[in-house]
C-alpha cells in the first residue's frame, strides 16, 4: 500500500525525489494511517481544486486496501 500511494504521487508532482510516505501501527480500530510528505511547491499539485485529487487518492487507496482486508486513512501533511 505504501508503494502504491508513492507511485501515485510521485506522478503528479515535478519534484519526485521528495515524496515521502510514511505510516503509523494499526491503531485500537485497526486503521492504519499514512502521512504523504511532498515538497510545498508540489502541495496544491497534490490537493487538488477543492480537494479533488486528494479525495481522489484517498478513495483509490481505500479501494486497494479493501482487497487485503485493511483499513486505512490517508493524510497529506
Amino acid at each position: 500500500m505504501k508503494e502504491l500511494l508513492k507511485v501515485i504521487v510521485s506522478e503528479l508532482v515535478e519534484d519526485k525525489d521528495s515524496v515521502e510516505v510514511t505510516c503509523d501501527e494499526p491503531n485500537e480500530e485497526g486503521v492504519v494511517v499514512y502521512h504523504l510528505h511532498v515538497a510545498p511547491d508540489d502541495m496544491g499539485r497534490v490537493i487538488g481544486k477543492q480537494g479533488r485529487i486528494a479525495k481522489a487518492i484517498r478513495t483509490l487507496m481505500r479501494a486497494g486496501a479493501a482487497r487485503i482486508n485493511q483499513k486505512i486513512m490517508v493524510e497529506i501533511d
